[in-house]
């Protein structure tokens, strides 16, 4: 057999693991880059590790620091209830703001579960209450979180830009977080207008009452799905619901502060993120040194939830992603990636081998983890980018960051079947059908639609 298709054999292997029993594929990747490395590429411990992603770690493990800081003060409920009451009762506005904070968590931190298992209860808590369709909010939850997903301070685009930034190819930050928001605001607005946006308009503004708080069902955690027991994304999420049941350390059930010192907290974590942006963005300091920086300082004037803070990094999360990067360097040093890059280039026109791997990764992504196939895929198409071959990197990254994540609404994986666990008063088994034919759609004509945007065209 061929040297290469047994470093290949391996993370196919992996895949199929990780999404039919609970087991971490970081963990999983580690072992494969283990054995691989020492008995089929005669590597050492030390050149093995020479492949462990340090920047990714620290990213991974800065904003979700962070972002559980803010989630442990109260600064995301503090947010959202300041975004719901801004809307003054308008039903039409509702599923629009859920859409625009889900964005707006994942774009400074969150994982797209996590940003998920925050706002989907009370989405589908003011769509019983109110007579808006379930589904159609519960879809635009989803892809609010996606939206977000790629800014360059989020978790999916901290990701990508820095596996691009280490390829050698063109990074366009922008252009990738705008594809990402882009499509799945199109996709929100045109579920909007189909599933009874319109009759929404037309209605008068509900009465909501002061606390925010009121208006949250108990969260229901999903039980069902491949990702929930497999994905590295779902074990990350357990911290965030228990605080997104009432249980934050400086709220108490009424909404209010639990001291009169806790709003002025939630304003500086408030700036903190701001000051994240501001710092990575405009003076291009490294994300992970800064967010970990700023976390420092609130936990300096809050260290009652340091501990707490700590729990809730997204360990899972960060073990899978560092172990498939450090697979992928094994790949990478036994010659595997520039192997593959050059087999699909000569299977096929170039173009037809973008599309090829979009069409992969949105299937894979549908059942397994985001990030592994971001972090796995696209180092595979490095050789034929880097050609004259008249497949433009920029877009390609685009076309291939957004098909492998718009299929998180299938109700196998997290987002969906968190979606599907706290809707209410719907038929089950009825709301499931309607989220996989959903799903399905998603899985085979987004991939097309994507490359068609952003690679042919």
């Amino acid at each position: 057999m061929n040297l290469h298709w047994l470093s290949i054999a391996p993370l196919g292997a992996m895949f199929v693991v990780a999404t039919a029993l609970p087991i971490n594929m970081g963990v999983l990747a580690f072992v494969g880059a283990f054995l691989v490395g020492t008995l089929v590429a005669g590597l050492n411990a030390k050149a093995i590790l020479g492949g462990f992603p340090a920047d990714l770690f620290l990213t991974l493990a800065g904003i979700t620091y962070l972002f559980a800081l803010a989630q442990n003060n109260g600064t995301i409920d503090w947010l959202v209830g300041l975004a719901v009451r801004a809307v003054r009762g308008r039903l039409a506005a509702i599923p629009w703001i859920m859409f625009l904070i889900a964005a707006g968590l994942t774009a400074v931190g969150a994982v797209s579960p996590a940003a998920v298992a925050i706002i989907a209860p009370i989405a589908l808590g003011f769509a019983a209450r109110h007579g808006i369709n379930p589904l159609m909010m519960g879809l635009m939850v989803i892809h609010g979180a996606q939206a977000g997903g790629f800014s360059p301070i989020s978790i999916y685009g901290g990701i990508t830009n820095k596996i691009v930034a280490k390829a050698g190819l063109p990074l366009s930050e922008m252009a990738t977080m705008l594809a990402s928001f882009g499509i799945n605001f199109a996709v929100a607005l045109g579920l909007f207008l189909l599933m009874g946006g319109p009759k929404l308009m037309r209605k008068q503004p509900a009465q909501f009452t002061n606390s925010l708080l009121d208006q949250i069902p108990q969260v229901t955690h999903a039980q069902s799905g491949a990702q929930v027991f497999g994905d590295a994304e779902a074990e990350a999420v357990t911290e965030v619901q228990r605080v997104a049941q009432g249980d934050s350390t400086l709220i108490k059930e009424d909404g209010t502060p639990q001291a009169t010192g806790a709003r002025i907290y939630q304003v500086i974590t408030a700036l903190g993120l701001v000051a994240l942006a501001v710092l990575t963005l405009v003076y291009k300091l490294d994300i992970g040194f800064v967010s970990i920086s700023i976390g420092l300082l609130l936990s300096l004037l809050q260290p009652n939830l340091q501990k707490a803070a700590l729990g809730q990094v997204s360990w899972p999360e960060i073990m899978l992603i560092v172990g498939v990067s450090t697979y992928v360097a094994v790949m990478e040093k036994m010659g595997t990636i520039a192997w593959v890059g050059d087999s699909v280039a000569a299977f096929s026109s170039p173009l037809m081998a973008a599309l090829l791997l979009c069409v992969v990764g949105a299937v894979i992504s549908a059942f397994a983890s985001s990030t592994a196939v971001l972090g796995s895929l696209i180092p595979l198409a490095v050789p034929f980018l880097q050609g004259d071959g008249g497949v433009g990197a920029i877009g390609f990254i685009a076309a291939m960051a957004v098909s492998s994540t718009i299929v998180d609404v299938s109700p196998f994986s997290t987002n969906g079947a968190l979606v599907l666990a706290n809707a209410k008063g719907v038929d089950r088994d009825a709301f499931f059908r309607k989220l996989l034919v959903y799903g399905a759609a998603v899985t085979v004509i987004a991939p097309v639609v994507v490359w068609l945007l952003f690679v042919v065209l």
